[in-house]
C-alpha cells in the first residue's frame, strides 16, 4: 500500500483525509513513479470543493503535478526507462508516495534540477508559458498580470521578462518588493485598480493575463484596447463577456524540458516559499487556499 492524501466528499477541508491505496500499475501512456515532490496549486482545493465538476470517483487523491523516479512503464510509452528521474502531470493524484504520470505530459528531469524545483513546473510554470503565448504580446510591449505574486504569476513575470516583455502586475502592497524582484511593476489590486494601472502604463497595456477573475479583470480590461489580448486561467465567463478568452493548455514534454532548462540556467526562479512533508499536506493546501501564498508551495515526499 502507498500513503496518499485526498478527499472523501466534495466540500471544505473537513472532507480531506489520509488514504491508503494499492501500488498502481501503469496502463497505456502512463509512468508509475515513486514520488519525491509534488506541487500544491489552487486547482487542488477547487477540485475538492467541486468547483470543476463532481464526477470523480471518491475517495480521490489530490495533486496535479509531481516529480520522482520511474518504477515501471506502461504499454506504448517510449523515451523513458525505469530509474529515470522525471516530472509531469499526475493522472492519479500527486499527493502520494507512489502515483502515475501522463507520459505525454512528462519529461526527464535534468540532473542539476532538484525534485522540488521540477515539481513546480508542470502546472504553474507551464500554465504561465501557455498564457503568455495565448496573449500574444512581444518584446517591448506591456503585459499586465492580474495576481502576479502567486505561483503562475511569478513564473509568468520572469518568462515574459526573458522575452523582452515589460510586466505590470497586481498584488498587495506587502508584495511590492517581491514583485519588483520578478522584474515587474507592482500595482495594488482592489477599488481604483484601473487608475493605478494607467499610472504605471499611461498608454495602456498590450495584453492581460488574468489569474484572479472577478471585478479586478473587469476594471483592468478598460486599460486594454484590443480585448482579444485578454486571456484568463480562472474566469472564462467573465473574460468571454469582455471579449477575451480562456487559456489554451498544451503541456508537452518539449515545453517542460525548456522550462527545466530555464530553471537550471538560472533564468527562471520558481520561488519555492513553502516546503512541507506529506504528513502536513493539509497545512500546505490551507496556505494555498487562503490566497496569500507567495510563489510556490511544495510537498516533499519520500
Amino acid at each position: 500500500m502507498a500513503k496518499a492524501f485526498g478527499f472523501v466528499g466534495y466540500g471544505g477541508p473537513e472532507t480531506q483525509e489520509f488514504l491508503d491505496r494499492p501500488v498502481l500499475e501503469p496502463g497505456p501512456g502512463r509512468l508509475a513513479i515513486t514520488v519525491r515532490a509534488a506541487g500544491v496549486n489552487p486547482v487542488d482545493w477547487k477540485i475538492r470543493r467541486g468547483l470543476l465538476g463532481q464526477d470523480r470517483e471518491l475517495p480521490a487523491v489530490l495533486g496535479q503535478e509531481a516529480a520522482g523516479v520511474v518504477e515501471r512503464i506502461g504499454p506504448g510509452v517510449t523515451g523513458f526507462t525505469p530509474g529515470d528521474e522525471v516530472f509531469g502531470i499526475a493522472a492519479t493524484g500527486a499527493f502520494a508516495e507512489q502515483t502515475l504520470l501522463i507520459a505525454a505530459a512528462s519529461a526527464v528531469k535534468p540532473k542539476e534540477l532538484g525534485f522540488a524545483e521540477a515539481a513546480t513546473l508542470p502546472v504553474a510554470a507551464a500554465t504561465a508559458d501557455d498564457g503568455i503565448r495565448d496573449v500574444g504580446v512581444g518584446s517591448g510591449q506591456i503585459l499586465l498580470i492580474l495576481g502576479v505574486a502567486g505561483g503562475v504569476g511569478s513564473a509568468a513575470a520572469q518568462i515574459a521578462r526573458s522575452r523582452g516583455i515589460r510586466v505590470v502586475g497586481t498584488a498587495s502592497d506587502a508584495n511590492r518588493g517581491y514583485v519588483g524582484s520578478l522584474g515587474a511593476v507592482q500595482v495594488r489590486y482592489g477599488d481604483g485598480v484601473a487608475e493605478r494601472i494607467r499610472e504605471a502604463a499611461p498608454d495602456g497595456v498590450d495584453g492581460i493575463l488574468d489569474l484572479v477573475g472577478g471585478e479586478d479583470v473587469r476594471a483592468a480590461a478598460e486599460t486594454l484596447a484590443d480585448r482579444s489580448k485578454l486571456v484568463s486561467t480562472v474566469d472564462p465567463a467573465t473574460v468571454a463577456e469582455l471579449g477575451g478568452r480562456y487559456i489554451t493548455r498544451s503541456t508537452t514534454p518539449d515545453t517542460l524540458a525548456e522550462l527545466a532548462r530555464l530553471v537550471a540556467a538560472g533564468e527562471l526562479d520558481v520561488h519555492i516559499t513553502g516546503r512541507h512533508p506529506l504528513a502536513h499536506a493539509a497545512e500546505a493546501l490551507s496556505l494555498v487556499e487562503s490566497g496569500h501564498a507567495r510563489g510556490k508551495v511544495i510537498l516533499d515526499i519520500g
